[in-house]
């Protein structure tokens, strides 16, 4: 079954039948990463990093699916008030850490 994920607290035209719970899924990314990025910096154009874009997006679809994973076990078939955050972590602020929660919901 495929689950609706939104940012808003409500999904037009669906009511929510059912609050199920908070969700959440994390990733953290290390240090040897962001050192790998940094060393394919010719990657750089434009004032973007292709590279350090990838392993963010990468993170966040791995947060993402977790939250998903979590929700489905609890029975729901949609997330409200999906939100994505991004921290730095570890001594030195040598990781980082992408969080992603919401409330799952059975509409």
């Amino acid at each position: 079954m495929e689950m609706i994920l939104t940012t808003t607290s409500l999904i037009e035209g669906h009511p929510i039948l059912e609050y199920k719970g908070i969700v959440t899924g994390e990733t953290i990314v290390g240090a040897n990463v962001f050192k790998d990025i940094f060393a394919g910096i010719r990657d750089f154009f434009g004032g973007r990093s292709g590279s350090y874009e990838r392993v963010l997006r990468k993170a966040k679809d791995t947060s993402v699916a977790e939250m998903m994973e979590r929700a489905r076990e609890l029975g729901a078939n949609a997330i409200v008030g999906i939100d994505l955050d991004y921290e730095t972590i570890g001594s030195g602020n040598s990781m980082l850490m992408v969080t992603a929660s919401g409330t799952a919901v059975v509409i």
